[in-house]
């Protein structure tokens, strides 16, 4: 299982400097890009949660500590994934300390930063031509967008033509090589969208979620800005192969091993969620969210299935996530959205053979580069 992070507070930069807004930002609770209170406790409900859904398809048992090596979590070295990852536990497990797995601090983990790890040889200038075909360029992809715009600028309120202004749409490559750089609205744009998602999953008086100008479904709308922000960084096949590559080939290895836990969490961002999706040409939908967006700890669920008649094992794919409104009230409830593997599943079906599946997936990743 693939998840993003719980609720945080913004990262810094996520609402741009200059950003025009007709009063200040609400304030948050906790530092920059750390864990809520709330999105704690929302992560415990999300493993209490959980943890029902597998004992009742018999992996685990519903009460108690899980058996030795039954249950593996591991995150990326973020204060806000390895929390997360404990309060999951928590709310799994409580009072059994489960494992939380992670690198050192200040280490890069490439199953969650693999082009920062520079794992994968990634040239830049491919990555751009892959972006452009596409989304059709910058300027296209800001034009497709122009209602989410004028949407979140009304929520801005700030009474000027623009109230985010900056330079034009353009991507390039990063200083380092590793990577690229977007610039134009939809860079601009895409994290002040996700703050006011943050803001309405927070549980923030209403008064205070886009100062009283946005609601669940001004929130869904202007998600669209957000998740365009994927069409440049995670789903053009170039970009998916590379930043899925070090995630997808160990979920490969976890597939195909012969034993294992009978749950494998793996505690990441939006880019892991949304560049394995991309990977395996995945549309993600959730209840609550634009299309495309990710939803605070939506998870990718890869099940290993198999028949006892046939001896055959297979992979079945869903998305489980919380709206943001079951998130706001810290509700238990969980949607499953199934997902059909392109080139793999046969039509309305939701299981691919485990071989076909791993050759479908392995074919669509980067192949590591010698020496790491």
């Amino acid at each position: 299982m693939v998840m993003r992070h719980g609720v945080r507070a913004p990262l810094g930069g996520e609402v741009p400097d200059g950003t025009l807004a007709a009063a200040p930002w609400p304030k948050w609770p906790v530092a920059p890009e750390q864990m809520t209170p709330h999105g704690l406790r929302s992560m415990e409900v999300r493993g209490a949660a959980d943890r029902a859904w597998l004992a009742g398809l018999g992996l685990l048992p519903a009460r108690g500590c899980p058996a030795a090596g039954a249950v593996s979590i591991w995150t990326n070295v973020s204060p806000r994934t390895i929390d997360s990852g404990k309060a999951f536990a928590d709310g799994f497990a409580p009072g059994c300390d489960l494992a939380i797995g992670h690198r050192a601090s200040g280490e890069v983990d490439p199953l969650f930063e693999a082009l920062r790890a520079d794992t994968t040889g990634f040239d830049p200038v491919r990555a751009i031509a892959s972006i452009n075909a596409y989304t059709g360029g910058m300027d296209r992809l800001v034009q497709r967008h122009a209602a989410a715009l004028k949407d979140l600028d009304h929520i801005l309120g700030c009474k000027q033509p623009i109230c985010s202004p900056g330079p034009a749409a353009a991507v390039k490559p990063s200083r380092d090589g590793h990577g690229i750089d977007l610039e134009g609205p939809i860079r601009r744009t895409s994290g002040i969208a996700q703050v006011l998602l943050l803001q309405y999953a927070e549980g923030m008086p209403a008064r205070d979620v886009g100062w009283g100008r946005a609601d669940a479904a001004s929130i869904q709308r202007v998600g669209a800005l957000h998740a365009a922000l994927f069409d440049v960084f995670t789903r053009p096949l170039y970009m998916a192969a590379h930043q899925a590559g070090p995630l997808g080939r160990r979920i490969i290895a976890s597939l195909t091993a012969p034993t294992g836990p009978s749950l494998d969490l793996l505690v990441g961002h939006d880019t892991n969620v949304t560049a394995l999706a991309a990977a395996l040409r995945l549309d993600l939908t959730a209840p609550g969210y634009a299309p495309g967006d990710t939803a605070p700890a939506g998870a990718l669920v890869l099940e290993r299935l198999y028949d006892d008649t046939t001896n055959a094992r297979s992979v079945r794919l869903s998305y489980r996530t919380q709206s943001p409104t079951t998130i706001r009230t810290s509700a238990n409830t969980v949607s499953t959205t199934n997902l059909p593997i392109p080139g793999c599943t046969k039509a309305r079906q939701t299981r691919c053979p485990l071989d076909a599946f791993v050759k479908t997936l392995a074919a669509r990743l980067a192949d590591e580069r010698i020496g790491n």
